[in-house]
């Protein structure tokens, strides 16, 4: 057992919305307690360049490659998450030296892991000399190197906060661009995956739409009619007949095949493979979960998590329910593999990434003495 460390965890989600950020106080195994968070929006202008540079990041063919867009959006990206983390530690009363280290996620713009290659943009070194707080990042580069699928990273922290649940098997299903699922076995044993689009097909349908950032509830798709054809062409990616453990890049669906159908269709349309490829999940467990918990953006569209409940036979429940954050869950998830990192844990395993062997990771800058 490990001392308790204070660690913060930042995540830019796929969803592109903001900055989540979560505090705990952990050890990296089993101990967890979670202190505190909050998300911090992206300013308008932001986004556009955000958007940018995933565009140019499409071409690339290394890791250490930035267009223009890229090098600009890395910049002003690892400046917004010193910010934040000013104010919240700000909000919190609490001086730079409480905290240990940072787990800090990046955004990431292209994931290809069938090519080893996994990018996400965030300048540690510069993210450790604005906090004055060392920083782990890159955690997912050294399991795409080693032929792992670099995602999800979440499921050891998944593991840490089911110890406490009497039910087991359970899965925990993280809606957030891209959806994954990690399934804890009666002793603990893991097994995880994407389990196809999240929320992001669903958002970028919803800005176009209706100017807002996503469907707010589900509302636009409860309103519209889902067209079940797309809906199974769409199943006929070769993603859903593969063996775990696999990933996604958040732009793997082509939108689209959608685009001659109205608003609300087109939600539905798109509302309805998101679940359908969450019940899809139920075809690689050796057992099926005695509770479904919901984390992740996409626990908050209800149109979605009905549709999901349609597709398995028990529970599906929003993390909240067990006294959980899922909202900032992943967020609490980097700053545990942040401790796991300084500690040289695995933060990766066979049966999450389909690395060789269970694996740490993430690159550890210095603050400025």
């Amino acid at each position: 057992m490990g001392k308790l460390r204070r660690a913060i965890g930042l995540m830019s989600g796929t969803s592109m919305d903001g900055i989540d950020v979560a505090l705990l106080d952990t050890d990296g195994e089993d101990r967890v307690e979670r202190v505190g968070g909050r998300t911090f929006p992206y300013p308008a202008q932001f986004r556009p360049l955000l958007v940018r540079a995933i565009g140019e990041a499409r071409t690339l063919r290394l890791r250490e490659e930035r267009s223009d867009a890229l090098q600009r959006a890395e910049r002003e990206l690892t400046d917004l998450h010193a910010r934040a983390v000013a104010g919240f530690l700000a909000e919190h009363k609490l001086e730079r030296a409480a905290v240990d280290v940072i787990g800090f996620h990046g955004h990431t713009v292209l994931h290809r892991p069938e090519r080893r290659l996994t990018v996400q943009i965030g300048d540690g070194e510069r993210l450790a000399g604005a906090t004055g707080i060392d920083v782990v990042y890159d955690m997912r580069a050294a399991d795409c190197a080693a032929g792992g699928q670099g995602a999800p990273l979440a499921p050891v922290y998944h593991r840490a906060l089911a110890a406490k649940l009497k039910e087991r098997p359970v899965a925990v299903v993280n809606i957030g661009g891209v959806a994954n699922v990690t399934w804890i076995g009666r002793e603990g044993h893991l097994i995880a995956f994407d389990t196809g689009p999240g929320s992001a097909m669903i958002d970028d349908w919803a800005r176009r739409h209706t100017g807002k950032p996503c469907d707010e509830n589900g509302a636009l798709a409860a309103a519209g009619r889902a067209d079940r054809d797309l809906v199974k062409e769409y199943l006929k990616h070769s993603h859903f007949s593969a063996l775990p453990p696999k990933s996604l890049d958040r732009n793997a669906f082509a939108i689209e095949l959608v685009e001659h159908l109205p608003p609300a269709d087109g939600a539905a349309t798109l509302t309805a493979f998101a679940a359908a490829a969450v019940g899809r999940a139920l075809e690689h467990l050796p057992e099926e979960p005695l509770m479904w918990i919901m984390t992740g953006g996409g626990r908050k569209n209800r149109t979605l998590m009905s549709l999901i409940a349609g597709y398995v036979h028990n529970a599906v429940i929003p993390a909240e329910a067990l006294g959980l954050d899922g909202g900032l869950m992943e967020a609490e998830a980097w700053a545990y593999l942040a401790v796991r990192s300084i500690r040289a844990l695995p933060i990766t395993f066979p049966e999450t990434t389909g690395v060789a062997a269970p694996l740490t990771g993430g690159v550890l800058a210095r603050a400025p003495t």
